[in-house]
């Protein structure tokens, strides 16, 4: 199972599409207000699948900030490493 993505590697990310350092996103931001195109959400989602999490264009398209994005990569991330722990014997 790949590492977790974290709060700081989350920012990090969001960084480097943004050219900005990462003390400089502001998670309350919109994403299309931020400056991300279609294709750079896009990079991103496929960036976060590796680590394992299920998530999709339209599921982040639908959300009005970084900061409801987070929740919901957290949300699905945890969903995931709680099924992979029921399957432990």
């Amino acid at each position: 199972m790949p590492a977790a993505l974290t709060p700081q590697q989350f920012r990090v990310d969001l960084a480097e599409l943004l050219y900005q350092e990462p003390e400089e996103v502001d998670l309350d931001d919109n994403p299309v207000g931020a400056g991300l195109d279609s294709l750079r959400v896009v990079t991103l989602v496929e960036r976060w699948q590796e680590y394992g999490i299920d998530v999709s264009f339209i599921d982040l398209a639908e959300l009005p900030s970084f900061q409801r994005w987070w929740h919901l990569l957290d949300e699905r991330q945890r969903a995931r490493q709680e099924a992979g722990h029921h399957g432990d014997v």
